[in-house]
């Protein structure tokens, strides 16, 4: 989410550097012209002067007749029940923050809630454009103005009926209104922030008590950001991802709240059209994310609570399909997903004290909705009793749901192997995921920034920093930009039959993103709670190459183990890391004629083991958008010119 683009102009180390006729011929063979189409428009009506023709800065001018419910509130007693005593004590707390004037940006600590700048009084496509540039990360001022934390307040004056939160928000309303009028400065320049921010007005309509001069205010800025939307629809249709969706909705939210039959039919077309063609046969949503992948699905159940029309079964069975993949991406202990893909800390339905990489909330939800099952209950039924989805009596753990994850006796994996029809946002074929007991033991590095400055302009998305094999420290795919990736090169998997009684499952998957070698991955899970990870690396030219196996595990105590890979040798090097159930090694063996071997050991980009040179992105992990933790980075890198094999096995202290 956010601001994004076909490319970016500012390009840093790690982005291939490409002429513009060989841009153009890729972009218009693997995007396809329709989308470049309308991007183009888009950016001829910015130039034109089209958009601030169309975006006026006078008000919508209001019907003067509203629908007053378009859904009903849950009980209080049925909100106190799912929270408990501890849910209610938390619920409270983070209100409190937020009167005090402070909010959960990203799921982090608190941080003051900014809604008015010192920017120019200046129509929003000065901002756009660039003709007025802005300091920072564009993401850190429109969060706050997303108005996420209104439902927090809202759940809190639901429970307790203290005035103090329903006026906290109505202050906060007064602030923002004051301080950026209609289509006046960079809270209105992206259509997708003013899609989240209308249903997050929408939702409190109904939830705090209000007067008619406060309701007609709240009405009018409704119709306003409605207005603001449809014009610049052009753009979401160009990015055909959340912006689509998020856009859609908040158009269809608008139609029904101020009868306005032709937001209604716009935002229901491009909602359907969006369900329809975003989501994959198998059930992944377009950006081949799991965090977008679950504001999607926020989306899609926000629309199923208030909806005054019938979804088609076309698009029931792709949101069933989007259900079942993120339950089966669940870790049941602990709620958290693997990291895949970009993660820009959106959460935009917060109608639960779950933390914010908790994802039962939404599959909660969307189980219900969507697939007619459970999980089994708890404090994230808060979101299901808001959206008036009642418990169901089939219940199922992700553990035992139908999934082609792999799984131990305590542990499981998920082994990214991904065909791809869509802009993608980060380049991991083949990289390995491995839970243990509620552990991310071997981890993806999320996101962190998407407009930092260098080293941090977004270069998590490499394959470098991804549980694989790269070849030559090149990429799996193009990298073209920021925002861009090109050259999509497919991986293909296979559960594989065994007969053996100490394997408990076992999958292969394969790529040829590097032209001339083909990397075939097999992951084996044992009885004995082992995991071992079998990398072919064959060469179809002999020329000298360096192979790199990566792999980012859990911060804590480590010990280097075992020897080393000696030339024409079996030899074995690994770490030991301490981890709060106990000691995890990884061990990883090879038997090569190699001419060079490194390995090495970073954390927090800093070199703790080897002697190479370290990248500052190196040996870190963003679990939200703008946080970054440690994390052990652990390498092994052979230059040899024939075929590579690497073994690496996970073995537990019990």
């Amino acid at each position: 989410m956010g601001r994004s683009s076909f490319y970016y102009t500012a390009a840093s180390c790690i982005i291939k550097p490409m002429n513009s006729f060989t841009l153009f011929s890729k972009l218009i063979s693997q995007l396809g012209l329709r989308q470049l189409s309308l991007y183009a428009l888009y950016k001829f009506g910015l130039k034109t002067g089209h958009y601030r023709r169309m975006t006026q800065v006078t008000s919508y001018k209001l019907q003067g007749e509203y629908d007053r419910l378009l859904f009903t509130i849950p009980s209080r007693d049925a909100i106190l029940k799912t929270l408990g005593e501890d849910g209610e004590s938390k619920l409270i707390q983070e209100a409190d923050e937020i009167v005090a004037g402070k909010f959960r940006m990203f799921g982090g600590e608190p941080v003051e809630i900014k809604l008015a700048g010192d920017w120019q009084s200046a129509h929003w496509t000065e901002f756009e454009t660039g003709r007025i540039k802005l300091e920072g990360d564009i993401k850190f001022i429109w969060e706050a103005a997303r108005f996420g934390w209104a439902f927090v307040l809202g759940r809190a004056y639901h429970v307790t009926r203290a005035e103090k939160y329903s006026e906290a928000f109505w202050k906060y309303f007064e602030i923002f209104s004051k301080a950026n009028p209609v289509n006046i400065g960079p809270h209105w320049m992206n259509g997708q922030e003013v899609a989240l921010r209308l249903i997050a007005f929408t939702w409190a309509l109904h939830v705090f008590p209000a007067d008619e001069t406060r309701k007609t205010k709240l009405l009018q800025s409704v119709a306003n950001h409605a207005s603001r939307i449809l014009p610049t629809l052009v753009y979401a249709r160009a990015q055909n991802n959340n912006h689509l969706v998020t856009e859609a909705a908040a158009l269809y939210t608008a139609g029904l709240l101020l009868k306005n039959p032709s937001w209604r039919a716009a935002g229901w077309k491009w909602l359907n059209w969006a369900f329809q063609h975003q989501i994959s046969g198998y059930g992944e949503y377009i950006q081949h994310s799991v965090n977008y992948h679950r504001v999607m699905l926020q989306t899609a159940l926000w629309i199923n609570l208030i909806k005054q029309d019938s979804f088609s079964a076309r698009t029931n069975q792709s949101l069933s399909r989007a259900t079942h993949w993120l339950f089966s991406m669940l870790d049941d202990e602990t709620g958290c997903a693997p990291n895949v893909g970009s993660n820009d800390g959106a959460l935009i339905l917060p109608l639960s004290v779950s933390d914010f990489r908790d994802y039962r909330p939404t599959v909660q939800a969307a189980a219900r909705a969507f697939l007619r099952t459970n999980l089994k209950p708890g404090a994230w039924d808060e979101m299901s009793a808001w959206l008036n989805l009642p418990a169901l009596e089939r219940v199922v753990s992700s553990d035992d749901y139908l999934t082609d994850n792999i799984h131990g006796k305590n542990s499981w994996a998920y082994l990214r192997a991904s065909t791809f029809k869509s802009r993608l946002g980060h380049i991991d074929q083949l990289h390995f995921d491995l839970w243990r007991r509620g552990l991310n033991i071997a981890q993806d590095a999320g996101t962190y920034l998407y407009n930092g400055n260098p080293p941090w302009d977004n270069p998590l998305v490499t394959t470098r920093v991804h549980n694989t094999v790269t070849v030559d420290g090149a990429e799996q795919m193009t990298r073209a930009g920021r925002f861009l990736v090109l050259d999509w090169a497919d991986a293909y998997s296979d559960n594989l039959i065994e007969t053996e009684e100490n394997i408990l499952s076992r999958v292969c998957a394969r790529h040829r993103a590097y032209r001339r070698v083909k990397h075939a991955r097999t992951v084996t899970a044992y009885q004995d709670e082992r995991w071992v990870i079998h990398d072919e690396m064959t060469v179809y030219r002999e020329k000298q190459r360096v192979f790199r196996l990566h792999w980012l595990l859990q911060d804590g105590e480590w010990e280097m183990v075992g020897g080393r890979l000696e030339t024409g040798e079996m030899g074995a090097v690994g770490v030991k890391v301490k981890t709060p159930h106990g000691w995890v090694t990884l061990s990883i063996k090879s038997a090569l004629n190699v001419e060079h071997l490194t390995v090495s050991l970073v954390r927090a980009g800093e070199l703790l083991y080897g002697q190479r040179a370290v990248q500052p992105y190196e040996g870190w992990v963003s679990r939200t958008y703008g946080h970054k933790s440690p994390a052990l980075s652990f390498a092994v890198e052979v230059t040899s010119a024939r075929d590579v094999e690497f073994i690496s096995e996970f073995a537990f202290e019990n």
